[in-house]
């Protein structure tokens, strides 16, 4: 579609703004929350009919989630859809950035979905084999990374770069590919553990692709990325097209995922816009300004590894109960200053990450 329209755009001057990122990436974000709104209720009624019980809740959780009981998981399709279906209508489809990250979303996804099949189906928390899951999403973020690679200019395309220091570089050749991936995959695990509560993933995503939408334009642009003396990677700024995507169909989510949730995004949704980030990230060579602009998804990813680590070497526990957003509603904090408070925090992160831009 979007080569015919700049096709005729030779003869037509009004879509010459089809050339412009900027204008695609506001047509992507309104065309993915458009798909949501519209086929989100069906795509609800029908999970909810096929899933029965619904996601399980555990157990060992806060008593205010068993009223959650019954509420259908794998909402992750319907951000799935309005992402997929809007990048394909405004992005630039000769990028392989674009065919990366899309990669790794639909791949990502369908891991996820896997897992959240077994969980409904056998009514219980484990699903697919941690291990395995680990093994396969390592498996997908390298063959991602080695098209970046590939893409990009060595010894750049390899090279690790650092917040606030145009000129330190660490060139690490082949090794680039695990470090990467790990990125890729600790970004998608992250997000995963952060999907807990009602709202609370996805608006977090939301402002970190805004963010992310801001540092690919830039970086894809020469003038700007000179002006503000952040590293040139051409053919970054497609990537804004489908981080507006994510905002968009991330805003049509929300609209069913506000409390009380007609629906949760379930590891089917988490795990795809996680590894998305990720990508992006890896891709834009802001790798360790995600673990900043995404700070609320680390902590949430450490709160986890730091519990089982201590209760298996003590036999105890750090936190009342992990991920934290758990212990804070342990300590009695309600679910909606849980989630509130935690949206605070990750606007802050994100302007703490986006002032890299400048401070250099």
């Amino acid at each position: 579609m979007l080569t015919l329209l700049v096709h005729f755009a030779e003869h037509v001057q009004i879509l010459n703004v089809f050339r412009y990122i900027t204008f695609r990436t506001g047509g992507a974000l309104i065309t993915a929350a458009l798909i949501v709104f519209m086929f989100g209720p069906g795509i609800i009624d029908s999970l909810r009919l096929r899933q029965g019980k619904g996601q399980p809740i555990r157990a060992d959780g806060p008593q205010t989630h068993f009223k959650k009981a019954g509420t259908p998981t794998m909402g992750g399709l319907m951000i799935m859809t309005g992402i997929i279906v809007s990048t394909l209508l405004w992005a630039n489809l000769s990028s392989v950035y674009v065919w990366v990250t899309l990669f790794v979303t639909v791949s990502f996804g369908a891991i996820g979905f896997y897992d959240d099949y077994l969980k409904v189906t056998k009514q219980s928390h484990l699903g697919l084999s941690g291990k395995a899951r680990l093994a396969i999403e390592f498996v997908i973020a390298g063959i991602a990374i080695f098209f970046v690679m590939r893409t990009g200019q060595p010894p750049f395309s390899s090279s690790l770069t650092f917040p606030f220091a145009k000129d330190l570089l660490l060139n690490l050749g082949w090794f680039f590919i695990p470090v990467g991936a790990f990125v890729v995959v600790g970004a998608g695990n992250a997000v995963n553990f952060t999907d807990g509560l009602d709202g609370l993933a996805i608006v977090p995503i939301m402002i970190a692709s805004a963010s992310f939408g801001v540092i690919a334009y830039l970086s894809g642009n020469a003038v700007f990325a000179e002006y503000l003396q952040i590293h040139f990677v051409p053919g970054t700024g497609e990537l804004a097209v489908i981080l507006g995507s994510v905002i968009g169909a991330g805003l049509g989510f929300l609209w069913f995922n506000a409390p009380p949730a007609a629906i949760f995004m379930g590891d089917t949704g988490s795990l795809a816009l996680g590894g998305l980030l990720g990508t992006v990230a890896v891709a834009t060579k802001h790798e360790i300004v995600l673990a900043i602009i995404g700070g609320l998804f680390v902590m949430e990813a450490l709160s986890v590894i730091i519990q089982v680590g201590f209760f298996k070497m003590t036999g105890k526990r750090v936190f009342l109960m992990a991920p934290i957003h758990h212990h804070f509603e342990k300590l009695g904090w309600t679910e909606s200053q849980v989630v509130i408070r935690f949206w605070v925090v990750a606007v802050i992160l994100a302007l703490i990450g986006l002032s890299t831009l400048k401070l250099r």
